[in-house]
């Protein structure tokens, strides 16, 4: 049975966005639209939002959603930058991202994300343009296999995966979801209680098909730049990769810059930094966690951008 999506951190993070009713709003993960609704509700009538999804299902929900401040537009998150300035938007007083994937995602069968039902090996959050995990597997040397699980599923066994995915697809194509399970679950003897052999492995080709972590990694400073004095930017994370770029990156715009000891600068004369760090990191409450399982591995970031 499908569980419904249900939006992680929903008050939490309008809240941490310190809506002004007239300000234009950035909701960099539309989904199902549980944020950008929340966002519409706090903002008056000249006020405006601009929600982004990699998703053609999410894009097709957004049509629900009938309102003239609101628009709902189908990019990556690298196309930022570009599509605001296609809108003649300069500035803006805040942007959310709610990261990494969605529960229909997760279990609609025909999207290849999850072990749990047998399906194509998609794994594509935009279903519309790139390389299925099928596709990608069928091409990848052994090392490449090797270095996508141990860096983004944090497989300790990444390199007797890689080799018994080698293996089987010189039988024919791993092409299914069910197939690639069942490599996995011979190729690892042993795992955490409770967790699927297979569960790193999922996550390590998802990140990897979609290029989640490359897509932050540039949305980040396009966010930036296009902040006005102090808007808002607020991160949900869902795992550790995620974060640490999150927090690395809010760290370092938060420091003026690192220059070498003994260089004759003076204090005054440094550029100031471009964020300020908001408050603590934030996590589901207990009972949020119980309400939504899903929602115990999320934390939320919050910096404001300084004056240039």
């Amino acid at each position: 049975m499908n569980t419904p999506h249900i939006t992680v951190l929903l008050n939490e993070a309008v809240a941490a966005l310190a809506i002004k009713p007239d300000g234009v709003y950035v909701d960099g993960t539309f989904g199902r639209g549980g944020h950008s609704r929340a966002i519409l509700a706090k903002l008056g009538p000249k006020g405006r939002l601009i929600a982004f999804d990699r998703d053609p299902v999410a894009i097709a929900a957004g049509l629900a959603i009938a309102d003239p401040r609101f628009e709902l537009v189908h990019v990556p998150f690298s196309g930022f930058a570009e599509a605001l300035a296609e809108r003649g938007v300069e500035r803006v007083d805040g942007v959310l991202l709610d990261l990494g994937v969605s529960s229909p995602q997760l279990d609609e069968a025909e999207r290849g994300m999850s072990f749990r039902f047998d399906a194509p090996l998609d794994m594509r959050m935009d279903t519309t343009r790139g390389v299925t995990a099928a596709e990608w597997l069928a091409d990848a040397p052994i090392a490449d296999i090797t270095r996508v699980l141990r860096e983004y599923g944090e497989e300790r066994f990444a390199y007797e995966i890689a080799k018994a995915i080698a293996a089987a697809r010189a039988g024919g194509a791993v092409a299914t979801t069910r197939q690639l399970a069942a490599i996995v679950e011979k190729a690892v003897r042993t795992r955490e209680p409770g967790q699927h052999p297979a569960t790193r492995t999922f996550q390590a080709l998802r990140i990897c098909v979609n290029q989640e972590l490359e897509e932050l990694s540039l949305v980040l400073p396009q966010v930036v730049a296009r902040l006005a004095v102090g808007g808002r930017l607020v991160v949900i994370s869902f795992h550790s990769l995620e974060d640490r770029i999150v927090k690395r990156f809010m760290r370092d715009e938060s420091r003026p810059p690192q220059l070498p000891a003994r260089l004759p600068v003076r204090a005054v004369d440094l550029p100031k930094p471009k964020l300020a760090l908001v408050g603590k990191p934030v996590w589901p409450s207990d009972a949020e966690v119980a309400a939504n399982p899903r929602s115990r591995s999320a934390v939320m970031r919050i910096a404001e951008r300084l004056e240039a």
